[in-house]
């Protein structure tokens, strides 16, 4: 029995050691399309970031669209649908289909995250581009074409910043963690009652502030306004693959490629900072005194009650002071 029982621990270990390999086969093309792609956007994005004088129009309240954001979306349009025309397309600057919503595999696309940066010459912008399977990301590229960064990623195999392999950090606890906040949001005010309890850190684009978790740049990203798909499908993929997580702002798990593109926010970090992210972002009415159960030097947030959370109608023990 001894025998048998070690021939089929090593016979399971074989197995699951060969389960990246056909993902790899099955997403090379696609990954090595992708990151051209973004290229070529990010070379009209440059050029137009550089040069100035490029139109701007509105999409609506706060929703700023250049002529690079459109040159862009052309170009990435031109190499993905010629080389994959049977994947579906979904872009912030193409017109929907609901065609997309019968297809397995469907490209998600923002040829410019960013674009109030991108106007304002603030380098952190970029093109973001995801390709979902079944609603789930399996691809994610987001490149600064200024900075020349590019993230990537693809199922099975891992998160890149360039050449190198990259992983989100091992920070445990909000008092420690930099977090990733939209400028917009906090030229608002919306993230003063946060700070003292985590460090703050501005930044620009909702991909490009995924992207910077997924590489260690950052502990944690969140923000209760809604956003779409485009926006957030590329930093999902690269997130994962880097051993983080991302939920909508409830804790939900996000699917792509729907109907309605628009997500109810978003958390996303290292894993270990979620459950404490999961009480204090979606709240309104948070307070500093949600922070800390009281002890000296505490850095957990208080349990709150009504987020379905362990510990969050008050079980859970409050910290000791080492913590």
């Amino acid at each position: 029995m001894a025998a048998v029982s070690k021939i089929a621990k090593a016979s399971g270990r074989a197995k699951s050691s060969a389960l990246p390999k056909p993902f790899e086969n099955d997403l090379k093309r696609e990954l090595a399309l992708a990151k051209k792609a973004a290229r070529a956007a990010g070379e009209i994005l440059r050029g137009h970031w550089r040069r100035g004088g490029y139109e701007i129009g509105s999409k609506g309240r706060d929703n700023p669209v250049t002529q690079a954001d459109l040159e862009a979306d052309n170009a990435i349009k031109r190499l993905l649908r010629e080389t994959f025309p049977e994947y579906g397309w979904l872009s912030e600057e193409t017109v929907d289909n609901d065609a997309r919503l019968q297809c397995r595999r469907v490209w998600i696309v923002d040829p410019l995250d960013g674009t109030k940066e991108f106007i304002q010459g603030v380098p952190e912008f970029c093109v973001a581009i995801a390709l979902v399977e079944n609603g789930v990301p399996i691809l994610g590229v987001t490149y600064n074409p200024i900075k020349r960064e590019m993230y990537s990623a693809a199922r099975g195999q891992g998160c890149y910043l360039n050449s190198k392999p990259v992983r989100v950090t091992r920070t445990k606890t909000l008092k420690r963690a930099t977090v990733l906040a939209s400028r917009s949001e906090t030229a608002r005010g919306e993230w003063q009652v946060f700070h003292g309890a985590m460090l703050v850190s501005p930044t620009g684009s909702v991909a490009y502030k995924l992207a910077l978790v997924a590489g260690g740049k950052g502990d944690a990203t969140f923000t209760r306004s809604p956003k779409s798909e485009w926006d957030i499908a590329s930093g999902a993929a690269l997130v994962m693959e880097a051993g983080g997580t991302i939920t909508d702002i409830r804790g939900r798990e996000l699917r792509f490629n729907q109907r309605v593109v628009k997500l109810e926010g978003l958390i996303a970090d290292n894993k270990l900072l979620h459950p404490a992210l999961m009480a204090v972002a979606p709240a309104r009415n948070v307070s500093r005194e949600t922070f800390g159960c009281g002890e000296t030097n505490c850095l957990r947030p208080k349990p709150l009650t009504g987020f379905g959370l362990p510990g969050a109608n008050g079980e859970e023990k409050m910290c000791a002071t080492r913590c």
